[in-house]
């Protein structure tokens, strides 16, 4: 019997202290040695502090700023734990809605996005991806179609002309990743701290 067990002790310890330890720790390092900041988890610093990462989407709803996609993230409910409540961009519970195509809820949602959209920017088309949620709820970035139709509001609410504001938005976005994979986005923190910037001039 020991015979038996001692060879598979032995390889289980093994095989956990290379696969547990010893490779996380040195890719852990190989990481942060090659890749400081998007091992550091691509944080964006502003005057000092930092104010988001590049993976993570943040909540934008000021008439202002340009405005992500929604995120169906929800958190605890403080008054009952047995519930949710919506948490929009909770990097905790990166979830999506989990609601189809059939789904009242959801249907009626759309609906009322699409339609506080269009007011918005009458006669424009909707972009998708301003009334759908990502699989993760987190997505920090969408289409330069969804960018460009929040130009009228945005230059509304600054004041700016829509030609500006239209080329700041041209120039934040980025193309497919090795030009084939992917879709061309702009990264809307970026964006709106490449708008914080532009309105200081």
């Amino acid at each position: 019997m020991l015979t038996h067990l001692r060879p598979a002790l032995v390889l289980l310890t093994a095989l956990t202290a290379i696969t547990g330890l010893a490779y996380p720790l040195a890719m852990t390092g190989l990481a942060g040695a090659v890749f400081p900041a998007r091992a550091a988890g691509s944080l964006i610093e502003r005057d000092g502090r930092i104010v988001g990462s590049a993976l993570i989407g943040q909540s934008f709803s000021q008439a202002h700023y340009f405005h992500g996609r929604p995120s169906a993230t929800t958190a605890a409910d403080p008054a009952d734990a047995g519930k949710t409540v919506p948490a929009p961009y909770n990097a905790a519970n990166s979830m999506g809605s989990n609601l189809g195509p059939t789904s009242a809820v959801l249907a009626e949602r759309v609906k009322g996005d699409r339609a506080a959209l269009s007011a918005e920017n009458p006669g424009a088309p909707v972009p998708v991806d301003l009334v759908t949620t990502s699989g993760s709820g987190l997505d920090p970035d969408i289409a330069p179609e969804a960018a460009l139709f929040q130009v009228p509001r945005v230059a509304r609410a600054r004041g700016m002309p829509e030609d500006r504001l239209r080329a700041l938005v041209t120039a934040q976005v980025e193309g497919r990743t090795f030009g084939v994979l992917g879709e061309r986005r702009v990264n809307v923190l970026a964006l709106n701290l490449a708008l914080d910037e532009f309105a200081r001039r």
